[in-house]
Order: structure tokens, then C-alpha cells, then sequence
């Protein structure tokens, strides 16, 4: 297991010293919610280097437990004392409830090629978004895939009804849990760092999280059985402070933009063939695990559940959100039908 470096009162001093020089140094602070190495992180690297490469400013990457958990980094970028910040929706929704609309199940498609088109072309994404996040006090820079949900549990799920009563982690999300208890398990909210804990000692029955991920941080040591349900994908978003940003010269507004798009692209380039070198890892490592791909015929079973977690979505976002999922379904037909 890894450790977690939680934030210290220390940790807490460097960052509020590094803001006192910030303004002379033009150094930028951002933050993310990933290990080093990890699809954020990466992201981060290459923003960092367009930055440095292309000006005398400098970024400041902060990853996951050096300034606490993904609540308190979001508060930290809110507040001013971080510039950028790295957040997945799942989140986010807490505070922008129209951001859990990633997390209805099969709206999206899971076929990589397609992904990637929705979220290049999707009016959703570009044009709506972005007026989202800046009624909160921040400017949305870009929105992207990592990597397919996969679930992990302590026994194999080869059915729907393996899903009865597993208590299977989730974001702090509330539509989420929506969605497993659509499923029929039992949703556990919990923070990243209390996860592998919770496998470990049998609190959790399992959790989901796309597979690179899970390799990472090591879930399969105590969640061995990874199952492929082809419910959705893990995204996540990069954003400023806006009064930051808007304080900005239109050179360096144009500059972040730039560094966005390029670690946008090198990003996308990173995670192709990711999931399937990750799961190689995995099967290399781990004797007990087994991997479950669900046949049409359960999936179309989960499916099912779907509409009812898009109506208890469009509670919790209400009108807002019922515009952005009728825009969704719009993107979405356009790519697909692009394709036949």
C-alpha cells in the first residue's frame, strides 16, 4: 500500500510563503488528485513545461496528499491559494450538481475513438461548461477522459444480481450513489484516502475506478476481482481561479490557454493503450485476481436502471441540468450517427 502524505502544518507554511513571493516570481501553483506518473499528473507535467518553455513563469505541481484531499484543494483554489486545480467531476458536483451528469450510467459511449470525438465536438463540454464552472469562481480550461470505469470487489461478479447489497465505494457524489443503488448495491461515500483501508479491513466490499488507477494505487492487492461493466468513463477537468485568470494579461490568458490545449493533446496520446497495459500489470502481479467482462445480456440489465438515474440527475441539477442532458443526447447522436 502507499503511504498517503497528508497535509501538515508545515506543508500549510511553504504554501502561504510561496504565495508572499508569488507576485514577483510569477510562480504558479496547481494541484491535482492523482500519484505521480498518474493521467493527472501527466497533464500537469506537460501544462508545466508549454508554461516554461514559453515564458520566464514557472508552475508549482502539487499532488495527491500534499495539501489534503480533493475537497480541500478545491477550497484552496476557490480561496486564491492555489491558481489551477485539477478536479473530476465526481468531486465537483457537490458544488456544481450539473457536473454529476458524467456519472449517469451508459450515456456515454465506452469505445475510445468515439470518447474522444464526443469530447472534441460536444457543445455540452465547450461552450456550456465553461458558463458552469464560472458562476463559482472558476475558469474551466479543459475537460477529459482518463480511462474506462472498472469495478473491483471481493468476490468475482459475473451477474447483475452479484451486485445485491456489495458495498462498493463511491466519490462524495450523490448521483452516483444513485447509480449503485440502481444497481442494487449499497453506496459507500468515502475519500480517496480512507479507500484502501476500507478493502483491506472488509468495510468495503469494493469500489470502481478506471484501471489505471486501480494499478496504481494498488487496489487489486486487497480487491482482486475487476469487473467490466461498460458504464462510463472516468472524467476529469483543469481549471483556474478566475479572478486569477481574468487578472491575467491577454498574453498569459492566451499562454494557459496554449499550455492547456497541449497537455490536453499530449495526455490523449498518453492514455491510448493505457487501460490494456495497466490490466497486463495487474494479471502479472496478482495471482487470485480475475477479470469478469459482462455479456450483452447483463449489461442490458444495468442499462435498464439508467433512466431512473437520470430523472433523480435531474432533481438534484433542475432545469440547469435537464439543458445540459438534453444537449448531451444531442452530442451524442451527432457523433454516433456520424459514424454509421
Amino acid at each position: 500500500m502507499k503511504s498517503h502524505k497528508l497535509l501538515t502544518t508545515a506543508g500549510i507554511g511553504a504554501l502561504m510563503f510561496g504565495m508572499t513571493s508569488a507576485a514577483m516570481a510569477d510562480n504558479w501553483r496547481y494541484a491535482h488528485e492523482e500519484y505521480e506518473g498518474d493521467v493527472q499528473d501527466v497533464f500537469a507535467v506537460a501544462f508545466k513545461e508549454y508554461v516554461e518553455e514559453n515564458s520566464d513563469h514557472s508552475v508549482q505541481i502539487y499532488r495527491f496528499g500534499e495539501l489534503g484531499e480533493s475537497d480541500d484543494i478545491m477550497e484552496q483554489t476557490r480561496s486564491g491559494i492555489l491558481q489551477f486545480v485539477n478536479q473530476s467531476p465526481g468531486f465537483t458536483g457537490s458544488l456544481i450538481p450539473s457536473a454529476q451528469i458524467f456519472f449517469i450510467p451508459y450515456l456515454l459511449p465506452t469505445d475510445m475513438e468515439t470518447v474522444l470525438e464526443f469530447f472534441d465536438e460536444s457543445k455540452a463540454i465547450n461552450e456550456m461548461f465553461p458558463e458552469l464552472y464560472a458562476e463559482h469562481g472558476l475558469e474551466l480550461l479543459q475537460m477529459y477522459p482518463e480511462g474506462e470505469m472498472v469495478v473491483t470487489t471481493d468476490e468475482p461478479i459475473e451477474s447483475v444480481d452479484d451486485f445485491q447489497n456489495k458495498k462498493i465505494r463511491v466519490m462524495t457524489n450523490p448521483l452516483l450513489s444513485e447509480t449503485y443503488n440502481a444497481f442494487g448495491a449499497t453506496p459507500t461515500p468515502l475519500p480517496w484516502g480512507e479507500v484502501y483501508g476500507g478493502l483491506q479491513t472488509g468495510i468495503l466490499d469494493g469500489q470502481e475506478n478506471p484501471i489505471f488507477w486501480i494499478e496504481s494505487g494498488g487496489l487489486y492487492e486487497v480487491s482482486p476481482h475487476l469487473t467490466f461493466t461498460g458504464h462510463g468513463w472516468f472524467t476529469t477537468a483543469m481549471m483556474a481561479n478566475q479572478d486569477f485568470f481574468n487578472g491575467l494579461s491577454e498574453e498569459d490568458q492566451q499562454l494557459v490557454r496554449d499550455a492547456s490545449e497541449a497537455a490536453y493533446d499530449h495526455t490523449i496520446e498518453h492514455i491510448q493503450g493505457l487501460a490494456e497495459e495497466s490490466l497486463n500489470k495487474i494479471t502479472e502481479a496478482c495471482d487470485n485476481c480475475t477479470v469478469t467482462r459482462l455479456n450483452d445480456e447483463q449489461i442490458a440489465k444495468l442499462k435498464e436502471k439508467a433512466p431512473q438515474v437520470e430523472e433523480a440527475f435531474v432533481e438534484m441539477a433542475g432545469e440547469q441540468g435537464a439543458e445540459l442532458l438534453e444537449q448531451f443526447h444531442a452530442d451524442l447522436e451527432a457523433v454516433t450517427s456520424d459514424e454509421e
